[in-house]
């Protein structure tokens, strides 16, 4: 593990002390988490849900899709809010589900559904975000404040989307485990404007970089289609445990850009021009 005063350890000002994963933030968001991954499981999901990975173990691959989806609407009774005591007329808070965040998030990711993203991957991993619309450096400050309104507004009237969420990362794993299976990393890239957009820790020359991510980061697995987004191109190579959604996960929820959800932390980078 990296040593506390090394430029490559997560800053103290970017994790919380305790986190709902099996990993403290400190490991998991670390550089040598990057070069080194492993499995993080999030606190008695597994457990609680031992029906629905059962059902997905016994089930054909084309099928576990929706398998997972229909075990969802019914464990949270997606689509009969009242049975949960939803009494409200306002019903498109009620139906806010997992998709309808994930789909905010793809359209806009400083919305209210991002915010409500960024505090799950804050609360269960520990990582804070670094940015909502603008730079989060100080608790204490406006633009943190913001951001925890439109979580709270995001949060309000729904039904256990953080539980939501947490079967989602872990259907995710479930599925990446079987799909690639001996694979640690992904190669992701994004296309940037300026570097100086995100935190750099360190230059190493050469076009790498060692950077601090935001805590959840959109990035494709298309180098052509990250041309389209700016001047330059990061690439990075994600750990697959690391991955909350990807575009191929659950049809119909992310379209087009080949779009992937990645938790952040310290990472290594390279930057290269078109």
């Amino acid at each position: 593990m990296c040593r506390g005063d090394n430029k490559a350890t997560l800053p103290r000002e970017a994790r919380l002390p305790i986190n709902r994963c099996n990993l403290p933030a400190v490991v998991l968001g670390s550089l040598t988490f990057q070069q080194h991954p492993a499995e993080l499981l999030l606190d008695g999901v597994a457990e609680l849900h031992r029906n629905l990975f059962q059902r997905l173990e016994a089930a054909p691959a084309a099928q576990r899709g929706e398998v997972f989806g229909d075990y969802l609407t019914v464990h949270f009774r997606l689509e009969r809010p009242e049975d949960m005591g939803f009494s409200g007329t306002r019903k498109g808070r009620a139906k806010a589900n997992y998709i309808r965040m994930i789909r905010g998030w793809s359209f806009d990711a400083d919305s209210r559904e991002g915010a409500v993203l960024k505090g799950w991957v804050e609360s269960r991993f520990g990582l804070t975000p670094r940015w909502h619309g603008q730079a989060l450096r100080d608790p204490s400050g406006s633009a943190y404040r913001r951001y925890q309104e439109m979580r709270a507004q995001g949060l309000y009237g729904t039904n256990a989307i953080e539980a939501q969420l947490d079967l989602v990362y872990t259907f995710c794993q479930f599925e990446l485990a079987r799909r690639h299976p001996g694979a640690r990393h992904v190669t992701l890239y994004r296309g940037v404007n300026r570097l100086a957009d995100h935190e750099v820790l360190e230059s190493r020359g050469k076009g790498q970089h060692v950077v601090l991510l935001n805590n959840l980061n959109s990035f494709t697995c298309s180098r052509e289609r990250a041309c389209e987004f700016g001047d330059y191109i990061l690439a990075v190579d994600i750990p697959l445990t690391k991955i909350f959604f990807h575009c191929g996960l659950l049809p119909g929820v992310l379209q087009g850009e080949d779009e992937f959800l990645a938790i952040g932390g310290v990472v290594e980078v390279s930057l290269t021009t078109l």
